[in-house]
C-alpha cells in the first residue's frame, strides 16, 4: 500500500498499517494474478464450450458473464474480490473513527487557499444516499454531525488501500495523467477557469490546479463530508480550489463561466438520463473554445466481449448499479446529444503517469495510438492506462 503524503491523512498505528497493507496486497493479487488465471480459464475452457453452444464467438459481455457464472475460477475470483472490498472498509473505518476529531481540528485551522461553500438545504441525490456505493458503509454522504468530514477521510484512506499504489502518491494519478496529456497535446490551450464536477475529495482536482496555476479552479460535489475534507486536503497541499456543494445537473454558475469542465470516474455512478443533464450543463457553462473532458471507463462498444464482461463485474457485485448502463453508451453520441459538434469530439488512452513515467506517456501521446480494447485500459492492474473523452465547444 502506498501511504498518503498529505497533512489530512489519518495517522496509522503499526497494527493498522499492517492490516491495510495485507488488504492492499490481497486486492493486488486478485486484480492481477487471479484475474489472469480467470482469463486463462475462459480461453482454455469456457470460450470453446460457449462457441460450440452458440455456433459463433460470444458477441457481448453478458453472454460471457452467463457462461462464467458456474465456473469455479470465476466463483473464486468473485468471492475473494467481494470480501477484499469489504475488508478495505473494515481496515479503514475504525482508523478514521479514532482520528476524526484530530482531523476535524486540522481542517478547522485552515484559513487560506481556496474556499468552501456548503448548502444546508441541499438535497443529496438518491444515487448517493440509497446504496453503499463500492460497498462503502454509508456511501459518500454519511454524516454524523453538522461539521462531520468522516466520509471524506474514509473514502481517501479506503481508496489508498483499494488502489494498492496505482493511483499515485495522493490518489492523484488520474488528474496528473489527464492534465499532462492536455498540456502536451494542446499546448495552446491555457484555461483561465476550471471546473471539476463530482470531485468527491478533490484528489484529482489538485493536479489541474497545479498544472494551470494561473486558472481559477472550482470543484463541485453533492456530499458535504467529502467537500469539508477535500477543501482542507487541497489547501494543505498548497492548492487554491473553491469547493461547492452542488448538483452537477443544476450548476449555479453563469453561462460561459469556464474554459475546462472535467470529471474523473464520475459518470458511471449516474443514470443515463442524469448524464444527459450533466453534459448539457457542462456545455452551458463552457466558454467558446472550451473543453469538456471526462476520464472514465472505456465503452463496451469498443471492447471485446471478455473485456466488457470483466469491467462490468462491478455493476453486479460492487454496488454500482449504473455502471453497465453507462458503459453501454457511445461517448461520442452522448456528447452530440448534449449539443456538442460531432467533429469536435476527442477521445484517447493515456498511460498512467505514475506507473509508466513521463517519457512513456509523452511517447504514447506522440504516437497517438492508444488502444481502447486492451486488458490494461480502465483496469486497476499493473500497467493501467486511463481512457479520456470529451468535446470542444
Amino acid at each position: 500500500m502506498l501511504e498518503l503524503k498529505h497533512a489530512m491523512r489519518p495517522e496509522l498505528r503499526a497494527d493498522e498499517r499492517a492490516r491495510q497493507n495485507f488488504v492492499a496486497g490481497l486486492r493486488a493479487f486478485v486484480l492481477n494474478d487471479l484475474a489472469d488465471d480467470m482469463r486463462v480459464a475462459y480461453e482454455s475452457r469456457i470460450r470453446p464450450q460457449l462457441e460450440r453452444r452458440l455456433g459463433r464467438p460470444p458477441a457481448s459481455g453478458p453472454e460471457v458473464h452467463r457462461a462464467m457464472r458456474a465456473d469455479p475460477m470465476f466463483q473464486l475470483y468473485s468471492a475473494l474480490r467481494v470480501n477484499a472490498q469489504r475488508m478495505v472498509w473494515d481496515s479503514v473505518v475504525p482508523v478514521v473513527e479514532r482520528e476524526k476529531a484530530r482531523l476535524s481540528r486540522v481542517a478547522g485551522a485552515v484559513r487560506t487557499n481556496g474556499s468552501l461553500d456548503l448548502d444546508p438545504s441541499f438535497e443529496v441525490p438518491r444515487n448517493v444516499t440509497a446504496i453503499d456505493v463500492h460497498l462503502m458503509p454509508g456511501s459518500y454522504a454519511r454524516q454524523e454531525g453538522p461539521d462531520d468530514l468522516g466520509a471524506g477521510a474514509i473514502y481517501d484512506q479506503g481508496l489508498a488501500v483499494f488502489s494498492f499504489g496505482l493511483m499515485g502518491e495522493n490518489l492523484d494519478d488520474i488528474g496528473r495523467s489527464m492534465a499532462h496529456y492536455i498540456r502536451r497535446r494542446y499546448p495552446e490551450f491555457r484555461p483561465r477557469a476550471i471546473l471539476d464536477i463530482g470531485c468527491t475529495i478533490g484528489h484529482n482536482t489538485v493536479p489541474w490546479a497545479k498544472a494551470y496555476p494561473e486558472a481559477d479552479t472550482h470543484a463541485v460535489d453533492a456530499a458535504a463530508p467529502g467537500l469539508r475534507y477535500g477543501h482542507a486536503r487541497a489547501a494543505l497541499q498548497g492548492a487554491s480550489i473553491h469547493f461547492h456543494q452542488m448538483n452537477a445537473e443544476r450548476l449555479a454558475f453563469p453561462n460561459g463561466s469556464f474554459d475546462l469542465v472535467f470529471s474523473s470516474m464520475f459518470l458511471h455512478e449516474l443514470s443515463v438520463k442524469t448524464i444527459g443533464g450533466v453534459f448539457r450543463e457542462a456545455r452551458r457553462v463552457l466558454k467558446p473554445g472550451g473543453l469538456m473532458l471526462h476520464m472514465e471507463l472505456p465503452p463496451n462498444g469498443q471492447m471485446s466481449a471478455y473485456d466488457s464482461f470483466y469491467l462490468d463485474w462491478d455493476c453486479y457485485y460492487n454496488q454500482e448499479p449504473f455502471y453497465k448502463a453507462y458503459r453501454d453508451q457511445d461517448p461520442k453520441a452522448l456528447c452530440v446529444a448534449a449539443g456538442f459538434d460531432a467533429d469536435k469530439y476527442i477521445q484517447f488512452v493515456v498511460p498512467s503517469l505514475g506507473f509508466h513515467g513521463e517519457a512513456a506517456v509523452d511517447a504514447a501521446i506522440d504516437a497517438d495510438a492508444g488502444e481502447v480494447d486492451s486488458d490494461k485500459t480502465g483496469r486497476l492492474a499493473d500497467g493501467v492506462q486511463w481512457f479520456g473523452f470529451g468535446a470542444w465547444t
